[in-house]
């Protein structure tokens, strides 16, 4: 896999951190693949929580389910023509955040959209973030969810991953080829034809998967 790691101090192993080599590479349906299994890491007011990415959805300025499909349109895209390694967060509904990665070449406008992660800490955090639920695999099995659980609001639009409060990791998870399911991606039946790509991809039997 091309990029470069920094390494990170752990009590039972190496964490390697995600550089901007990965996350500009120029394929952002395989840079959705191999997110799965890698750790997404937030940082806020001196509390770290830490996430198994479980889902995510590739998304190219060259199909229709894409906000930079057309070009750079508004102020709401404008950060997904920048160069890959940096957060894209967007209000859905006017009430969900949804928390994308920037891939690719500044002005190439390509993104992954993180659906679902699986809590590994500061569980105890989300949950007081998320409030009182009755099943645990509600917590971030979806898109609005994890973000809520992991402190990501819209505030965060345009944070660089290379930084201190958002980041990837890489603490040695294996994703075989065939653990990784893929389908359509979700509620973009606006995007015609582009509506049916096979660019949405899950951990098979993650029970964080959203429904």
């Amino acid at each position: 896999m091309k990029g470069e790691f920094t390494k990170l101090h752990s009590k039972s192993r190496i964490h390697l951190r995600l550089t901007k080599d990965f996350f500009e590479q120029e394929d952002v349906v395989q840079i959705s693949k191999q997110l799965l299994g890698k750790v997404l890491v937030t940082k806020l007011n001196g509390d770290i929580v830490k996430a198994r990415i479980a889902e995510t959805e590739a998304y190219s300025w060259r199909e229709r389910g894409c906000h930079a499909y057309g070009g750079r349109k508004t102020n709401r895209n404008a950060v997904m023509f920048q160069p890959g390694g940096v957060a894209y967060v967007y209000l859905c509904y006017g009430i969900h955040h949804l928390f994308n990665i920037v891939t690719n070449q500044e002005e190439v406008a390509e993104a992954v959209l993180i659906r679902a992660v699986e809590p590994i800490d500061g569980i105890d955090l989300m949950r007081s973030r998320r409030g009182i639920l009755k099943n645990n695999f509600q917590l971030t099995s979806g898109p609005g969810k994890l973000t809520k659980a992991m402190g990501i609001d819209r505030t965060w639009n345009g944070k660089s991953l290379m930084d201190d409060e958002v980041w990837i990791e890489d603490d040695g998870y294996f994703v075989g080829k065939n653990t990784i399911m893929a389908g359509p991606r979700i509620g973009i039946e606006y995007a015609g034809e582009d509506a049916n790509l096979p660019w949405r991809f899950w951990l098979r039997d993650n029970k964080w998967v959203s429904v």
